[in-house]
């Protein structure tokens, strides 16, 4: 059941991927780029569970590390992104911000709950799935928001940077947890 749930995972994540990033490109929004490339990353975290399901306890507990630092790309394209925004600070259209966070919604919902029965098994690696999807739904709730309040409240670059930023800075967290996890696991797989 549990490489079933990570192999539906990863498919999700990576179709929709492809359909953020292309929205991302074509509406200039920093918030749905680092959205988009969470996907990324989420199927690729999701495919490497896959792989290490398999592995003893230290080698899982190594790309449990390996997970973590993975989560970290997605909050430095982020600053990137966000850096070179400043150079042309034009709000992203807000409908289709708001419809691409919406169907993100959908998708990161479904993962989470997926992963939200088997987060149990497999230790840090289903860990950082759930925590990856987890904080995926929070983060497309904050595009959502953005693409309204860009629409009915303040037409400005602002709300898109400030939820791309946050997205930076959550997944900067979960990687930090996920590193925690992964680090207690090895210690524990050497001892």
């Amino acid at each position: 059941m549990l490489r079933s749930v990570v192999g539906r995972v990863a498919a999700l994540n990576l179709g929709y991927f492809g359909v953020e990033f292309a929205v991302a490109l074509a509406i200039g929004s920093v918030a749905l780029f680092a959205d988009s490339i969470d996907f990324l990353e989420d199927a690729a975290i999701n495919l490497l569970i896959l792989i290490g399901l398999g592995w003893g306890a230290a080698a899982r507990a190594r790309l449990g590390m390996l997970l973590a630092l993975l989560l970290l790309v997605p909050a430095l394209a982020t600053l990137w992104t966000a850096w070179n925004k400043f150079g042309a600070p034009l709000p992203p259209a807000p409908l289709p911000l708001t419809l691409a966070g919406a169907g993100a919604l959908l998708v990161n919902g479904c993962c989470a709950l997926m992963l939200a029965r088997v987060r149990q098994r497999g230790g840090s690696l289903t860990r950082a799935a759930f925590l990856s999807a987890r904080n995926d739904v929070l983060a497309n709730l904050a595009v959502i928001g953005a693409g309204l309040v860009t629409a009915f409240l303040w037409d400005s670059v602002w709300p898109d940077l400030l939820v791309g930023l946050a997205i930076a800075a959550i997944n900067a967290d979960a990687a930090w947890e996920v590193w925690e996890a992964a680090r207690a696991e090895h210690q524990a797989a050497k001892a």
